[in-house]
């Protein structure tokens, strides 16, 4: 289902060549069903909320629509992210009621104003990566501060009283408010918290189908229709006419302050948007299904948007506007897939603003103060609170936290920065450095990050351990400086001169910054990914070593370092049975190594290797089924879903086919190679185009033969009867691959369908997730040339 609008357009060439004289041709726009479905759902989160903000704020009830009707029109259609929907914010509700009690509410409309071109020219800067550094403990204990003060300003009307202007006054009021219940309007509060909290909670199919109309909707008009029922004389809301609604101002007050309002407003709006707009993100990722055409956000453009929406919100007297986590998640869940949704929920805003004004002058200001104060308290986050307590920034949380409650938004967060910069400071310079014995190995753990502050330290202790004996030096940090670095380095050079065995690891055994010298430049697996060169010939750095050294070696490295982390996967494995999804033919070469280049681990792939990655034709005399044995078994018994062939750059086995001549001894090398003697005939056939890599030529016969010979297995597979069943099934299919060893790079391999060549020869450029250096494509764009291409 979608809506669509015809529009005009004279300005664009037509088919024929035509310039902007061209006749006019009709281009419809459209809005798909489900961003009208989605929109419908988030302004019916929206509308009540936004007078239960304006309520709390102490602004004008209208303020709340404005806002909310700009954040939905303009901030959604300028901004950086289509699914983020704006408005009045409950985290900005603290220092907007604060703006309003010290300058009033006309100067408040000029500050929003201001922010909103302070956040434009933080857009054109590009800097809106840069708020992401804040620490996410500061964040959250300015939500939760913010938060704690909603709640306890909004418990005094839910208990049928007045607010104070601060937290402290407030809960000095508390109990003689306790002491003068109004019971109508605690009635009515209770009412509406309790169908907030027992809405979502229906079990069964009658709540999946409750669950379609939003608590916070349903909460407000059960309050209203029993409020109106029984008669109960309550505060309602008082929506003046629109034509005495009060405008922005000239800013009134002391210079200083007006720009530690604007500065406040401007972080706020800034940080809560940025932030907003990365969660979208991550729900987006989570459902691709349903968002499949929904980009990343750009922030710079998203702080573009929230300027432009302050700019327009403050003109026309509306609060300042935010990007909105409780209306964004109900966009996101209700299947919204563009921006339209956004914005129509602005024009239903609007609509309702012009239309419902006596509906929603029957609203009981209790059933508003009870929803603010409900989402007051949720923005305290226990999830939040334990994911900070790992993470050990409790105290930034806390001290941020008091700070918004006691002081205000711009000095809790001022002083839960500074606490957050105290807390990395210390610990980068406290560093706790231990040394025990075990089972006859000494070992030298040091926590924390090793700086010239902890040198002595480090220094004293590895002294400790004698000459002669093995040790194992455990560097429990991520952080190492050039004075620490040559300490640990000049005291392993003279450990091993004395015949010492050194073992330098990381957290749990997983090694880091080894420093490597010329003494002992020894390769271990994987040392290529610390930047470790070898300098000196193999035969060299084995002197003296026991010929199994290096396997004996790598095995008591995993044992050590890797088995815990798997042991439980594997062991799942080994109950469950392997359950591969993919056959992966591949060279025996030692530099392929498939886990590495496939990112796969235990289970993913059934891996087969031979020289020169061969698939002998069914029938073919070698003496060896071992190849068609294995396709039997993963097709049949396995029942994968796709067979790669891989191939490579330098392949030995395709240089012995180029080089070898005919005749001669029938050694077994030669003999298997014999399977790909029709992979040199290809490539010899005058008819047949060569592969291209990446839109250029093979950089030599043997590169040629090592692709040709990827489409040539692939054509013998084919031949395989077991393959060749689940092919004509459609529930099997064939990959071809080729890894460049020198640039260590990833290609793939599709067939296309060029006129100008044989169809089995042309190959069509590969751009995995529609992305050419950085730039997004659609697939109309891939460039129509034959090759091997798609950097992986």
């Amino acid at each position: 289902m979608s809506a669509c609008v015809p529009t005009r357009t004279t300005d664009s060439p037509t088919p024929d060549g035509q310039g902007p004289h061209a006749p006019p041709h009709r281009k419809k726009f459209c809005v798909a069903g489900a961003d009208v479905s989605a929109s419908i759902a988030v302004f019916l989160i929206a509308l009540p909320l936004s007078l239960g903000i304006a309520l709390a704020t102490g602004a004008p009830l209208q303020a709340g629509l404005v806002a909310a009707a700009v954040g939905g029109i303009v901030a959604g259609r300028i901004g950086g992210s289509p699914l983020q929907v704006s408005g009045p914010a409950a985290g900005l509700t603290v220092v907007t009621a604060d703006l309003i009690q010290r300058y009033g509410w006309r100067t408040t409309c000029a500050i929003t104003v201001l922010a909103g071109l302070a956040q434009l020219g933080l857009g054109c800067l590009r800097v809106a990566r840069s708020a992401l550094a804040v620490s996410p403990a500061v964040v959250h204990g300015m939500l939760a501060g913010i938060g704690v003060t909603i709640a306890v300003a909004q418990l005094h009307i839910v208990l049928g009283g007045t607010p104070q202007s601060e937290v402290l006054a407030n809960l000095q009021a508390l109990p003689a408010q306790l002491a003068d219940l109004h019971p109508a309007a605690l009635s009515i509060s209770l009412l509406t918290l309790a169908v907030l909290m027992l809405w979502p909670r229906i079990p069964g199919r009658a709540g999946r189908i409750a669950r379609l109309v939003p608590a916070a909707l349903v909460s407000v008009a059960l309050a209203t229709c029993v409020a109106s029922a029984a008669g109960l004389r309550l505060d309602r809301v008082e929506l003046p006419s629109w034509r005495s609604h009060a405008l922005a101002g000239l800013p009134e007050g002391p210079a200083l302050g007006l720009v530690a309002a604007v500065l406040t407003i401007t972080l706020v709006c800034s940080v809560q948007s940025l932030l907003g707009a990365v969660a979208v993100d991550k729900l987006v990722s989570k459902q691709p299904e349903l968002h499949a055409g929904v980009r990343r956000s750009d922030l710079n453009r998203e702080l573009l948007g929230q300027g432009s929406a302050n700019i327009v919100s403050g003109a026309l007297g509306g609060l300042p506007v935010a990007g909105v986590a409780v209306r964004t998640v109900a966009n996101v869940r209700a299947g919204a897939v563009s921006r339209n949704s956004t914005m129509l929920h602005g024009v239903w805003v609007v609509v309702a603003a012009l239309l419902l004004v006596p509906a929603l002058e029957l609203i009981p200001l209790a059933a508003l103060a009870a929803l603010v104060m409900a989402v007051g308290i949720q923005m305290v986050s226990l999830n939040h609170i334990r994911t900070i307590t790992r993470h050990r920034e409790i105290l930034v949380y806390a001290v941020t936290t008091v700070g918004v409650v006691f002081l205000n938004v711009l000095q809790g967060v001022a002083i839960g920065i500074a606490v957050a910069v105290a807390v990395s400071l210390h610990r980068l310079a406290r560093t706790r450095i231990t040394h025990e014995m075990r089972d006859g190995v000494h070992h030298v753990r040091a926590r924390g990050q090793l700086t010239f502050l902890a040198v002595p330290r480090l220094s004293r202790t590895l002294h400790l351990v004698p000459h002669g004996e093995d040790v194992v030096v455990e560097l429990d940090g991520s952080f190492m400086d050039h004075a620490a670095y040559e300490t640990l380095q000049c005291w392993q050079d003279e450990h091993t001169a004395h015949g010492s065995r050194v073992e330098i690891t990381g957290r749990a055994g997983t090694r880091i910054a080894e420093p490597a010298s010329a003494s002992h430049s020894c390769c271990r697996p994987w040392t290529p990914w610390r930047n470790h060169h070898c300098d000196r010939p193999q035969e060299e750095q084995e002197t003296g070593r026991p010929s199994n050294y290096q396997l004996a070696s790598g095995i008591s490295a995993f044992q050590r370092n890797t088995a815990p982390h798997v042991r439980e996967e594997l062991a799942r494995l080994a109950r469950e049975g392997q359950q591969p999804a993919q056959l992966f033919l591949t060279c025996a070469d030692s530099r392929v190594v498939t886990s590495m280049i496939t990112s796969s681990g235990p289970g993913d792939l059934f891996v087969v290797r031979n020289v020169g990655n061969l698939v002998p034709l069914p029938g073919a005399e070698s003496g060896d089924d071992s190849v068609g044995a294995a396709i039997e078994y993963a097709v049949e018994v396995l029942e994968v879903r796709s067979i790669t062939v891989c191939g490579h750059s330098g392949c030995g086995a395709m240089q012995a086919l180029l080089n070898t001549p005919p005749g001669g001894a029938q050694t077994p090398l030669r003999r298997w190679l014999r399977h790909g003697l029709p992979s040199l005939e290809r490539m010899g056939a005058q008819d047949r185009a060569w592969a291209r890599l990446s839109g250029r030529a093979p950089a030599d016969a043997v590169e040629q033969l090592c692709l040709t010979n990827v489409v040539q297995q692939l054509e013998h597979l084919k031949a395989h009867e077991s393959v060749a069943r689940r092919l004509a099934a459609g529930d099997l299919e064939l990959h071809g691959m080729y890894f460049h060893v020198g640039e260590a790079q990833s290609y793939l391999l599709t067939e296309g369908s060029d006129t100008e060549h044989r169809p089995d020869e042309v190959f069509d450029q590969v751009v995995p997730a529609a992305l050419v250096e950085g730039r997004e494509t659609e697939a109309s764009e891939t460039p129509q040339e034959t090759g091997l291409s798609g950097k992986v």
